[in-house]
């Protein structure tokens, strides 16, 4: 159950890293700081509900989150998986109702300032009305890149091997022999990626397994040469 927790000066240092606040007041970034309350996430918990109102803009502090909607079958598609430093609200100047939903995939703590309270300080501080322009914008290319990447257009392996490299632009650890993905993706979550039957997933893996593109153990996924993968990817031969 999520808990309101005490701030401490990390915190802000976190706080200063996020996505849309490069550039904006020190000032403003203290404020929003000093404002907001910081609560603390298990892993699977709720933090936005489509179709119900959500009075505060929430910034990840640490752990990570996934964002998704349902189909009219009512299973998930996922649109994104953020990290630390990412503004998770679809909207923020109107206060319509959500039109995403978002979980915790991990522990998180997530600073949340109310909306009414943050409008002010974007009037006062109009560098924080640009970052906020910026991150939005960023968010639509990625809907687009997506939406390149449908069905209808590119292989599903290949679409696989596109999530996987975007995946470990994100969140990759650099290994001895490859890179290692820093988030724990089951079958099931990589099927919410591409909006397929949980056996094609499994199937897909095993592909690119067998190709020698990857390792998948423990929820963990390895990259061999993330070169290779990208040059699958783009035209579905293997190096």
């Amino acid at each position: 159950m999520a808990q309101i927790i005490r701030k401490n000066p990390s915190m802000l240092e976190q706080l200063k890293k996020s996505s849309c606040l490069p550039g904006v007041k020190k000032d403003t970034i203290r404020k929003i700081y000093d404002l907001g309350r910081v609560r603390q996430y298990n892993r699977g918990e709720p933090v936005i509900h489509a179709r119900e109102k959500f009075p505060f803009i929430c910034f990840l502090l640490s752990g990570k989150v996934i964002e998704y909607n349902l189909t009219h079958l009512g299973k998930r598609k996922i649109l994104y998986i953020f990290g630390p430093g990412s503004l998770l609200n679809d909207h923020v100047v109107d206060d319509h109702v959500s039109t995403i939903y978002c979980d915790t995939l991990e522990a998180c703590t997530i600073l949340l300032i109310p909306q009414d309270i943050f409008l002010e300080l974007m009037e006062e501080d109009y560098s924080l009305v640009q970052g906020i322009m910026r991150d939005q914008e960023n968010k639509i290319r990625r809907l687009i890149h997506q939406l390149k990447n449908s069905v209808g257009n590119i292989y599903m392996d290949r679409r696989m091997a596109s999530k996987l490299w975007k995946l470990a632009r994100d969140f990759g650890i650099p290994k001895d022999n490859g890179v290692e993905i820093d988030v724990n993706i089951s079958v099931t979550l990589l099927a919410d990626m591409l909006g397929a039957p949980r056996e094609t997933a499994s199937r897909l893996l095993k592909d690119l397994t067998n190709y020698g593109l990857i390792r998948h153990e423990r929820k963990r996924i390895f990259i061999y040469d993330v070169d290779k993968l990208v040059h699958f990817f783009k035209t579905g031969e293997v190096e």
